[in-house]
C-alpha cells in the first residue's frame, strides 16, 4: 500500500519520503525542539500525482535542448517553468491522496504549507528559498491547491537552473510538502548557530523582524542584527534597524503592510530573549553536529523552530594567537626548530608532551628548573612553540644556574650520548618488525618508546656534543 501522508514525528520521514525541510522538521521534533505540529505529504503522493496527469514526459520534453546559455538566460527558464506549472495546476489529485490529506488536516485550522525537496537543505548545498511556501492556508480545498503549487515550484527558473549547475538530473528529484499549524508570529527571524560573517564559531548571529518571516525572507525589511556568545548567550553586539514593513496575516493568506510607528526603531528581541534562542540553536547545532541556519518565530513569549539546515557557506574561523600562559613568551627555537611547518593533530598531541618531559628533564638534572610551567611546549595554530616564563627571579635563576652548569653539562656530554644512543639503537631494533600483524595499542605503544627515546636522544645531544660543538669552534 502506498504511503501518501506520515505524521511529522514518524521514523519513516526520510530524506527519500519527506524531502530536507520535512526530514529536518521530523528529526527536530523528536528531540523535543518547539516545532509546530503537522504532517508529512511524501515524495510518493508527489510521484503519483506526477504519473497519474503524464507530466514527467512533458517535463523532460520542456527541458530537453537546455544549454549553458539558457541557464544564463532568465527569459527562457521562466517560460519553460510557466508551462511546466500549467502541467500541475491542469491536473488532478486522486481520490487517495486527497483522502489521506483531508484525514490528516484538522479542518479550519490555519497552516503552513512548505515545500520539502528531496536535493533541498543539505550540507554542501544551498536550495534555500527555492521552492515555495504558503502561509494562512485554511480549508481542505485550499490545503490541496496549496500543495498542488507546491509541487509546480520544484520546477521554477531559479529552481531548474541551480541543479543543472549542480549535475543534477530532473529525473532524479521529486518533492514533498509539510503541513504545519500556523504561528501567529509577533516576531520572526534567523539564527546562525556560527557567525557567518566572521566565522567564528564561538558566537552565534540572530536576525529578527515583527510579523511573519516572509518580510524577512523576501528581503523586504533590514532586520535587527545581534552578535551572541555561544557559551552563556550575553549580547555581544546589538544593531536595532528602523524596520519598515511586516507581513501580518490575513483572512485568505498573508500581506505586507507598514510597521506601526512604536516598533519601527523597538528591539524586536530583548537580551534575556535572545539567550533562550541561542539555548535552543545549541541544542540543534549539538544535534546535527554542524553549524546551522535555523528560521525561528516568537509567538506570546515562546520560541517557535519552523526550519533548519546547514550553513553551507561559513568563512573559515579567525585564527587566535594566543598563550596558555599569559605570562610566557613564545618562541620557535630549540625544538620548534625541527618542526618549520604545521604539525598533524596526533603529533601535537602525542611527540609533543613526550618532548616536553624530557626537555624539562634535562632543566631539572643540570639547572635546577623544577618548575614545570618555567619551560613549556605549547601547539598555537598547529606550530610548535617553546615558552619561557620571562619573570626578574626566573631570569636570574636561569641565569646563574647556567653559568656554574654549563662545564658540568658538557663534561658528560659524551657519556651520557653513549647510553641514549644504545638505548635507541635497542628501541629500533626491538621495533623492526612485520608491523602489519601488530594492533592499535602495539602500534600506538611503539610509537610513543620510539619517540621517547628519539626526544631523549635530542635532548643529550644538543646539551653535550651539539653544544660543545660551537664553544670548541671559539676557542680556536
Amino acid at each position: 500500500m502506498k504511503t501518501y501522508v506520515l505524521p511529522l514525528t514518524d521514523p519513516q520521514a526520510t530524506l527519500e519520503t519527506v524531502g530536507g525541510k520535512g526530514m529536518s522538521l521530523a528529526k527536530m521534533a523528536r528531540a523535543a525542539m518547539p516545532v509546530p505540529d503537522g504532517f508529512h505529504v511524501t515524495t510518493e503522493a508527489y510521484r503519483s500525482f506526477v504519473a497519474m496527469n503524464d507530466i514527467q514526459p512533458r517535463i523532460l520534453e520542456a527541458l530537453k535542448g537546455l544549454d549553458d546559455a539558457d541557464l544564463a538566460g532568465p527569459a527562457e527558464l521562466e517560460t519553460i517553468s510557466q508551462t511546466i506549472g500549467t502541467y500541475f495546476s491542469n491536473g488532478t489529485v486522486s481520490p487517495e491522496i486527497a483522502r489521506a490529506v483531508i484525514a490528516a488536516y484538522h479542518e479550519g485550522k490555519a497552516v503552513a504549507v512548505r515545500s520539502s525537496a528531496t536535493a533541498e537543505d543539505l550540507p554542501g548545498a544551498s536550495f534555500a528559498g527555492q521552492q515555495d511556501t504558503y502561509l494562512n492556508i485554511c480549508g481542505a480545498e485550499a490545503v490541496l491547491a496549496a500543495i498542488k503549487k507546491c509541487w509546480a515550484s520544484l520546477w521554477t527558473a531559479r529552481a531548474i537552473a541551480y541543479r543543472a549547475r549542480q549535475g543534477i538530473s530532473p529525473e532524479s528529484v521529486a518533492l514533498a510538502v509539510v503541513v504545519q499549524e500556523l504561528v501567529f508570529a509577533d516576531a520572526s527571524g534567523v539564527l546562525f548557530t556560527a557567525n557567518p560573517v566572521s566565522g567564528k564559531r564561538d558566537e552565534m548571529m540572530i536576525t529578527a523582524a515583527w510579523g511573519l518571516g516572509e518580510a524577512l525572507v523576501g528581503g523586504l525589511v533590514t532586520p535587527d542584527t545581534l552578535i551572541v556568545n555561544k557559551a552563556n548567550g550575553r549580547v555581544l553586539h546589538r544593531e536595532n534597524s528602523k524596520k519598515q514593513v511586516m507581513t501580518v496575516r490575513t483572512e485568505i493568506g498573508t500581506h505586507e503592510q507598514p510597521v506601526p510607528r512604536h516598533q519601527k526603531t523597538a528591539p524586536v528581541l530583548s537580551d534575556s530573549q535572545a539567550a533562550d534562542l541561542a539555548k535552543h540553536g545549541a541544542v540543534i547545532e549539538q544535534l546535527y553536529g554542524i553549524p546551522m541556519d535555523i528560521e525561528w518565530t516568537l509567538a506570546n513569549g515562546r520560541f517557535a523552530i519552523v526550519q533548519a539546515r546547514p550553513v553551507t557557506s561559513l568563512p573559515e574561523p579567525p585564527l587566535i594567537w594566543s598563550r596558555s600562559n599569559p605570562k610566557s613568551m613564545l618562541v620557535r627555537g630549540s625544538f620548534a626548530e625541527f618542526t618549520p611547518d604545521p604539525v598533524s593533530p596526533l603529533f601535537a598531541t602525542l611527540a609533543v608532551p613526550i618532548a616536553q618531559v624530557r626537555s624539562q628533564e634535562l632543566m631539572n638534572v643540570f639547572l635546577g628548573v623544577k618548575d614545570k610551567d618555567s619551560y613549556l611546549f605549547e601547539v598555537v595554530n598547529g606550530y610548535v612553540y617553546i615558552g619561557f616564563l620571562f619573570t626578574a627571579k626566573k631570569v636570574l635563576q636561569m641565569t646563574l644556574v647556567s653559568i656554574t652548569m654549563s662545564k658540568k653539562m658538557l663534561q658528560s656530554g659524551r657519556a651520557r650520548w653513549v647510553v641514549v644512543r644504545a638505548k635507541l639503537h635497542e628501541a629500533v631494533k626491538k621495533w623492526q618488525r612485520d608491523l602489519s600483524r601488530l594492533t592499535a595499542p602495539e602500534l600506538l605503544a611503539g610509537t610513543r618508546e620510539i619517540f621517547d627515546v628519539t626526544a631523549e636522544y635530542y635532548t643529550v645531544g644538543q646539551s653535550g656534543p651539539i653544544g660543545a660543538a660551537p664553544a670548541a669552534e671559539i676557542v680556536f
